[in-house]
């Protein structure tokens, strides 16, 4: 049961850490193609770091899924910190960048 578990969280917080990364490199394509989009490039090449870890870590947490116990629980506690970090990340990169249309 505990293996189930693992693997929905760890896949959960894959899904998050993708879309966090997906949103910088729309970002970031939108950004170089307008002219004055330097200062949006700038924050979204310092965000990559940060997306980058998050996805290694629920890619991680991924690997971990298959163990028994102490593993599945250590799977849990990566993956789904990756997928917080991701989504509170992302959160905060639409709500600067948000606009009312």
């Amino acid at each position: 049961m505990l293996d189930l578990i693992a693997v929905i969280i760890v896949i959960v917080a894959l899904v998050a850490t993708l879309a966090h990364a997906g949103y910088l490199a729309l970002l970031n394509s939108a950004a170089s193609k307008r002219a004055g989009g330097t200062p949006i490039a700038n924050y979204v090449r310092s965000r990559w770091p940060i997306a980058g870890v998050t996805t290694a870590g629920a890619l991680l947490g991924l690997l971990l899924t298959g163990g028994d116990g102490f593993v599945d629980i250590l799977a849990i506690l990566i993956g789904g910190g990756s997928g917080a970090v991701a989504l509170k990340s992302l959160e905060s990169t639409q709500k600067k960048y948000k606009t009312d249309s």
